[in-house]
């Protein structure tokens, strides 16, 4: 499927059809449910102003924020329905969609390069090729693990030339430097605080294989409470807004709240994360579109999956668009 037609499709809400009817007059939302995220400093500059408790303020909305530790936790929320929002990988956003998971993506909190492979300082392993064989640390279920099957793939490799060990993002850190795996598949902070703090190598960086931050939002808010989805979007864009505008006090917060240095999180906020464009559109479809592959190669999706319909099902462009000036 074409971008162009992939994009008239989340447009037109298509998707839509067989979501409940929006109520006439919804009664009052008596809490929203977001998560927050070391991997995300938008949500932690949401948070930490409280822009969300001052929108909702007047109908006396509680607003309860939920620390994901990676996408796979985020969407399990979403998936459990104990989170309204969470943030996660674009690519693992799809995944989740692609086997049942009801969620929807109106907005996209930034173009990050938050994973690459990492080895010790001295290790041996110079290229993906060495990887065969080894212990290589990644949290299932999100882009740093799908970045490593990837990575695998372009040089001809699989899942099981490696011994894969399924770690959370920080244990995966913590395992690589007490050598009790070869390789990890880093996450920030996590990986600019081994890289600048504990002496780890990048081996393998691709940004092309790092698919976007997917602000997702359960389908049956989405169809039942549009408008309360529209506000929430409209604090996000302030918080992006801001970011953008003072990215050294934005890593000041992830400093603070995540536990690491300064110079970890500015090299994650700073050098490492692209705020630009919000707006779901063409090169995010791209990106699923491309990297979409690695799902059935992979058999983590049924057999005969139609992953462009899916993709096209996840996007929905409408909410972001009245709102967000690309700059």
């Amino acid at each position: 499927m074409k971008r162009r037609s992939l994009l008239q499709f989340a447009a037109t809400g298509a998707a839509l059809g067989a979501l409940p009817m929006v109520p006439a007059r919804a009664a009052p939302l008596e809490e929203l449910r977001l998560d927050y995220a070391y991997y995300s400093p938008t949500s932690l500059v949401l948070r930490h102003f409280g822009w969300l408790e001052e929108e909702f303020k007047a109908e006396g909305t509680r607003v309860k924020w939920v620390l994901s530790a990676g996408s796979n936790r985020a969407l399990e929320y979403l998936n459990a329905n104990s989170i309204d929002f969470g943030s996660s990988a674009g690519l693992a956003a799809l995944l989740a969609r692609a086997n049942g998971n009801p969620i929807r993506t109106p907005y996209i909190y930034s173009r990050p390069e938050w994973t690459a492979l990492v080895v010790p300082k001295n290790s041996p392993i110079r290229t993906l090729a060495d990887l065969r064989g080894k212990k290589v640390a990644a949290t299932k279920g999100t882009d740093p693990y799908l970045f490593l099957l990837r990575a695998l793939h372009s040089v001809g490799l699989k899942r099981s030339d490696i011994e894969h060990v399924s770690l959370q993002h920080a244990d995966g850190r913590a395992a690589l430097e007490q050598g009790r795996v070869d390789a990890w598949a880093g996450l920030d902070p996590h990986m600019a605080a081994s890289e600048l703090e504990g002496g780890a190598r990048l081996l393998y960086r691709n940004v092309a294989f790092n698919t976007y931050g997917f602000l997702n939002v359960r389908e049956e808010f989405l169809a039942t409470r549009p408008s309360e989805t529209a506000r929430v979007i409209k604090a996000y864009e302030r918080a992006r807004a801001w970011t953008r505008a003072n990215p050294s006090e934005a890593a000041k917060i992830l400093s603070n709240e995540a536990k690491v240095s300064l110079p970890v999180a500015l090299l994650q906020v700073k050098l490492r994360s692209d705020f630009s464009n919000p707006q779901p559109g063409a090169e995010h479809l791209r990106a699923l579109q491309l990297a979409a592959p690695i799902l059935r190669d992979e058999a983590l999706v049924k057999p005969g999956t139609d992953l462009d319909k899916v993709i096209a099902s996840l996007i929905d462009v409408r909410f972001a668009r009245p709102l967000v000036t690309r700059t």
